[in-house]
């Protein structure tokens, strides 16, 4: 069954990238959407209106993951975060930040594979996303690793403002924005820290690139705002009049969103936080030795 399960999901996986080969040709040569049109009509935040923004209560459940943690806050999957469809999830990710339908497809086969369940049949609790080593990983821009914070549900306050302070570019306006080496900058921070202090840190290949894949999302779903990001990372809520950046019309592809993946990842010099992980070391051992 494992060999047929083997089989069957390179079937699929091979027809998710040609549909989104397709997609994003389509893509060069359709009209992008107009501004504030971006979010489809019949969808919350049309018109950059979103549902009522509501923190997570007590028994509700969250994961690693802002994006997903602000669907729920606002009540466009379960705002409990339990008992989640597989098969609902990608329309509402495509609606709300315009991933293309082979993107989100695609991640939701993934985690369903990585929990072990069905797609079409199984339901989810956000919470089952943070499986280390699955979709969770160590040094996020988000949250402290598994190791060291076993409760993933919520981001780490000083992170999202060290990651807020990275960003060196400025638009017309004065307003701060991310530049790509600005990325490539705070994951080799990130990765160098947390190497340092955390005596059980993994962060394979695969894990690398899937990092710098929604460190990407900066540039492109986010359009490098560091204000937007502040709220959208930090407390996990979409801005009142806030849409997708990406305006193409079929959404932002793998492929596409590979165009800049690599170049963050290929971006990073760990090497050059080598005194800062040295700090945080030292300074991890302080309690421990004190206690």
């Amino acid at each position: 069954m494992t060999i047929l399960n083997s089989i069957s999901n390179g079937f699929y996986d091979g027809g998710i990238m040609m549909w989104d080969l397709f997609l994003t040709l389509g893509n060069i040569v359709r009209f992008s959407r107009p501004v504030g049109k971006v979010t489809p009509e019949g969808h919350p935040g049309y018109g950059g209106h979103w549902p009522e923004y509501r923190p997570p209560q007590e028994g509700d459940s969250r994961s690693c993951c802002p994006g997903l943690n602000a669907m729920a806050n606002h009540g466009i999957i379960s705002r409990s975060g339990r008992g989640i469809k597989f098969t609902d999830v990608p329309e509402h990710i495509h609606g709300t930040f315009n991933f293309s339908p082979s993107f989100c497809y695609y991640v939701c086969h993934f985690a369903a594979r990585t929990l072990n369940k069905s797609y079409g049949r199984d339901t989810f609790d956000l919470e089952e996303i943070n499986l280390h080593n699955g979709i969770e990983h160590d040094a996020s821009l988000t949250r402290l690793d598994t190791a060291l914070q076993p409760n993933q549900a919520a981001p780490h306050s000083p992170y999202v403002e060290e990651f807020i302070s990275f960003a060196t570019g400025k638009d017309a306006a004065g307003n701060p924005l991310f530049t790509n080496n600005d990325l490539s900058r705070i994951l080799g921070k990130r990765r160098a820290v947390s190497k340092a202090t955390n005596k059980n840190y993994s962060l394979q290949f695969a894990h690398r690139l899937f990092s710098s894949a929604n460190t990407s999302t900066v540039p492109t779903i986010f359009g490098r705002r560091a204000d937007d990001l502040r709220v959208i990372f930090g407390e996990e809520r979409l801005p009142e009049g806030w849409e997708s950046r990406v305006r193409r019309p079929y959404g932002l592809t793998i492929l596409t969103l590979n165009f800049t993946t690599l170049p963050v990842e290929f971006g990073i010099r760990e090497a050059d936080w080598a005194d800062d992980a040295k700090r945080a070391a030292d300074a991890a051992k302080q309690p421990a030795e004190s206690a």
